[in-house]
């Protein structure tokens, strides 16, 4: 597909341009026209942004489900929703994301995400995110703790022969026995190693960060508070500037910020994004929505029902610059899981692109130059 977006209010990495014009050709950005001149004549498709925002396409390292379909469940039915569902909230890839199971319900999981790679009807699959088992019941949340155990690097082994690469980041408790052992096996991988549900200590968390941890899963939710003679992770990763943080951005989960360079919007998103309120089966447990809020019986936050262009826009009412919540959105994110030709609206990157109205409602997501 060969085509020129006009009329765009575009949002670059050093600046907003009010009007300009985009050329795609074969699924790539070829040529941005910040000045938006006129169009000359040629055979390509013209279509008109109306004056309306358009953003790199984002990217969701962590989401379990959307539109009543859990990617554990072990289907290629449910991968194919939840890249529908992503789309349709302005993101274009993401991370297929587990929670704590049986080993072979995950790698069922697995499978499916193999089969579905390369036939996304929606977002692309950036890869896999295993959040768990190896997590630490204390700090357990909406994890089923019958799930939860030790590092086993003969477990991880087979997990890896079944997902191979597709493995991109791992969450684990760096302070359970074995838990420093499996930080340099993944780091040998290649893997973003990540802290969550966990019950670390200021020292374990440094230790852990400087042996090859480099990010924390949904910050503030799932780990060791901050106390003053007892810091635990999440001052020890505001100090490592190498550190990345994840954002829930529901108005729920979370407060403080690092800079945009590194924090991630996610969504963390159940079964329940698309649907809205009601009772749903998640991860083992029965999880109740209520005005948007999903919680566990004895009220356990259980991930989210946010999109992401309503973390968007939350970001951006919070006070955070457009640019800002656009790098935590699509840049950072890029960057993070070295997808090189995503996550900034550049000549020579991937066409993937969100157009959204004033409210941040999508109004179309392109994905390799396809309106979807």
């Amino acid at each position: 597909m060969s085509c020129i977006l006009q009329n765009v209010q575009l949002v670059l990495q050093d600046r907003i341009v009010p009007a300009a014009n985009v050329w795609i050709f074969e699924g790539k950005i070829i040529k941005i026209d910040a000045e938006a001149l006129s169009i000359p004549e040629g055979d390509y498709e013209r279509i008109d942004g109306g004056g309306h925002l358009l953003v790199p396409g984002m990217i969701d390292v962590h989401i379990h489900g959307a539109n009543g379909f859990d990617m554990m469940d072990g289907t290629e039915e449910s991968i194919q929703e939840v890249s529908k569902a992503c789309a349709a909230s302005g993101c274009t890839s993401f991370l297929a994301t587990s929670v704590s199971s049986t080993l072979e319900d995950l790698l069922e999981m697995i499978r499916s995400v193999k089969r579905v790679i390369g036939h996304e009807v929606g977002a692309k699959i950036a890869g896999i995110h295993l959040e768990g088992p190896y997590l630490n019941p204390k700090r357990k949340g909406m994890q089923n703790e019958k799930f939860l155990r030790h590092p086993n690097l003969e477990e991880m082994n087979l997990i890896f022969e079944e997902a191979g690469s597709l493995i991109k980041m791992v969450t684990i408790a760096p302070e359970l026995p074995g838990g420093m052992e499996l930080i340099s096996f993944l780091k040998e991988k290649g893997v973003v190693i990540a802290i969550a549900h966990s019950d670390a200590t200021y020292e374990e968390a440094k230790q852990a960060f400087a042996s090859g941890a480099s990010h924390v899963t949904h910050c503030f939710n799932g780990m060791r508070p901050i106390h003053h003679r007892d810091p635990g992770v999440i001052v020890a990763a505001f100090e490592e500037k190498h550190v990345s943080l994840q954002a829930i951005v529901d108005n729920v989960h979370l407060h403080t910020l690092k800079g945009p360079e590194g924090m991630v919007l996610i969504t963390d998103a159940l079964q329940a994004m698309g649907l809205g309120d009601g009772n749903y089966m998640f991860g083992g447990h029965h999880v109740t929505v209520s005005e948007g809020v999903a919680r566990l019986k004895d009220g356990t936050l259980a991930s989210s029902t946010v999109t992401m262009n309503e973390a968007l826009r939350y970001t951006v009412e919070t006070g955070i610059p457009l640019i800002d919540a656009v790098q935590m959105a699509s840049t950072t994110p890029a960057n993070i899981l070295e997808l090189q030709q995503k996550g900034t609206i550049t000549a020579g990157f991937d066409a993937d692109l969100v157009l959204l109205d004033d409210e941040f409602k999508v109004l179309w997501t392109m994905v390799d130059g396809q309106i979807l």
